[in-house]
């Protein structure tokens, strides 16, 4: 994958892979079903309960029916049985990234916080709050990784794209309104700032 300029971590547990891909911070996850502590479906179920998205290809030496449909039921995006061909592998992976989006939950929840993914709507009880289209895809952002600090620079790149005219103070001003309708909504979850290094989303004390 590295010849090909990807950039790969590799772990060789279903423990450390959870870990490492509930971060929310890769384009796609290549997951082996037969792994050590943890076992890829049952990874996958995590990341899925989580709301974490990113694409999934599951892997294995299983060659049955119902290994697959679990796979596909559990929310992966793609299967590939070994041994299989580094080149097949290769094109599945930039088919994969080209479709993007990955598994979409229609509710993603964190705390006492959830996201309508398909109304755009905030809730919090029996409150709610419509979003705006850019305020969706940045609380979206958030609340399928939450906890981790994501930069402005990223937020501006995954959601406006470099080509876009906008400048970097965009960004705050959507962040801005999500705290906003948070409040509004009566939500105990938190947009937080660390200085020099981005936002994060957190539950509250």
């Amino acid at each position: 994958m590295e010849k090909h300029q990807y950039i790969v971590d590799t772990v060789h547990d279903g423990r450390s892979g959870y870990d490492y891909a509930s971060s929310g911070n890769y384009d796609a996850v290549i997951l082996d079903i037969m792994l050590p502590q943890m076992d890829g479906i049952e990874v996958l179920k995590l990341l899925r309960a989580k709301g974490i998205a990113t694409p999934v290809m599951m892997l294995t030496a299983k060659g049955e029916k119902e290994d697959r449909i679990k796979g596909f039921d559990t929310g992966a995006d793609d299967y590939l049985p070994k041994p299989f061909d580094p080149d097949e592998l290769l094109a599945r992976v930039r088919a994969m990234l080209r479709r993007g989006g990955g598994y979409t939950p229609n509710v993603i929840a964190f705390g006492d916080l959830a996201l309508d993914c398909r109304e755009g709507i905030l809730r919090c009880g029996n409150r709610s709050e419509r979003l705006s289209g850019r305020e969706f895809q940045v609380m979206e952002l958030f609340m399928r990784a939450p906890r981790a600090i994501v930069s402005a620079e990223r937020i501006m790149e995954r959601i406006w794209g470099w080509e876009s005219d906008a400048e970097i103070n965009v960004v705050w001003v959507h962040i801005s309104n999500l705290r906003k309708k948070l409040a509004v909504v009566g939500s105990s979850v938190v947009i937080r700032v660390s200085r020099g290094l981005g936002y994060s989303l957190e539950e509250g004390k």
